[in-house]
């Protein structure tokens, strides 16, 4: 996560001065949500099939490796979709194989905590690599993003060729798996608030970057090294808050953790939008940075032990497969969305509007999802 750190957050700004306009640029994270979902699914059925869990990583490193070098010496639309696509394929073999490895790796205990861990290594992977990348950027080379990237996934292959990962296949019911009618339907609004929440992920990623160094009304741009200090600063709170939010929520029930993601997203559109108002709008838009790293740091660990609890266990993988397929579809959607409205008003103030209204909405699935059986 150290190299995605860089890659996540700030392949917006390098192709911003690529002189891509804000929908080109959506465009090729959303082609890559969409290269991602095959590579998904088909590691989750591997995974069900007893596939071990390091060969989709082993793979999905590889994959980086390749997009990674593409992007770094794109300068055409052409050369940005192919290293997007590539990208795209590797987080789909990533994604259900690392998530997987979790609850084998912890079990018989609870997933709860290990996954709380889990999330705080990312988090400081993901802090540190876009601390990296602001460093690039001051330094004008931000295209160093793809190649700290790259020696981050060399070091990935020696690990993984050293110590491996857990082995599917001993699970019991492995054989017998139950009929995906007896599980599915329960997993449904889990899944759909999930969409919600990964579009507010995804618009951190895409278009907050954007509306930093494009400016927003009365709010003016930001130059490059601060708007990336401005990403890092949520991704530093999110360092610190991940692991004590994660634990804690880890001893209540799942629909505490949703519900308290959803408001806190909702708190940090508000204060994004009511920043495009003012001159002095950095002040809210750092403010903004507190409860946005809160809302991920309790959606983050929470959605995926309940897809674990909710889901049987030879079906894991591919349960976990239609999660990561949320992060896919709001990866695909929400960024397009986002390229629109910036493109078409020039500031971002509807579009945290709109997400405000959204995950207020998102609250009344979680109450739903409360009143079901799998956590009744």
């Amino acid at each position: 996560m150290l190299g995605a750190g860089g890659v996540l957050y700030l392949t917006p700004m390098v192709f911003h001065h690529a002189d891509f306009s804000a929908g080109r640029v959506t465009e090729g994270l959303a082609l890559a949500a969409v290269a991602g979902t095959l590579g998904r699914l088909l590691s989750g059925l591997l995974l069900d099939r007893g596939l071990n869990c390091a060969v989709p990583v082993l793979l999905a490193a590889l994959m980086a490796i390749a997009g990674d070098a593409r992007l770094m010496v794109a300068g055409s639309y052409g050369g940005y979709l192919q290293g997007q696509v590539l990208l795209g394929v590797a987080v789909g073999f990533y994604w259900p194989a690392i998530e997987l490895a979790v609850p084998l790796s912890c079990a018989p205990m609870r997933s709860g905590r290990a996954f709380a861990l889990m999330r705080s290594a990312d988090a400081l992977g993901v802090a540190t690599g876009a601390l990296v990348g602001a460093v690039l950027a001051w330094r004008g080379w931000l295209r160093g993003i793809y190649a700290v990237d790259i020696v981050c996934m060399l070091v990935l292959l020696l690990v993984l060729m050293r110590q491996g990962l857990p082995d599917p296949r001993p699970r019991q019911r492995l054989a017998h798996p139950s009929p995906w009618g007896d599980w599915l339907p329960g997993l449904t609004p889990l899944l759909a608030i999930a969409v919600l929440a990964t579009a507010m992920l995804a618009l951190i990623q895409s278009a907050l970057p954007l509306d930093l160094v494009r400016g927003s009304l009365l709010r003016r741009a930001l130059p490059d090294s601060l708007g990336a200090l401005t990403i890092g600063l949520q991704l530093g709170l999110l360092v610190l808050l991940q692991w004590p939010v994660g634990q804690a929520l880890a001893q209540r029930p799942v629909t505490t953790g949703l519900n308290l993601s959803l408001l806190c997203f909702t708190a940090g559109n508000l204060l994004l939008a009511a920043s495009a108002f003012s001159e002095r709008g950095l002040a809210l838009l750092l403010l903004a940075q507190l409860p946005l790293a809160l809302g991920v740091a309790s959606f983050l660990p929470t959605v995926t032990e309940a897809v674990v609890e909710c889901s049987p266990i030879e079906h894991q993988g591919l349960a976990l497969a239609l999660l990561s397929q949320c992060f896919a579809i709001s990866g695909l959607g929400a960024p397009l969305l986002a390229g629109r409205l910036l493109d078409g008003q020039g500031h971002g103030a509807g579009l945290w509007l709109l997400m405000a209204l959204a995950c207020l909405g998102g609250l009344l699935l979680v109450r739903r999802l409360g009143s079901g059986r799998a956590f009744g």
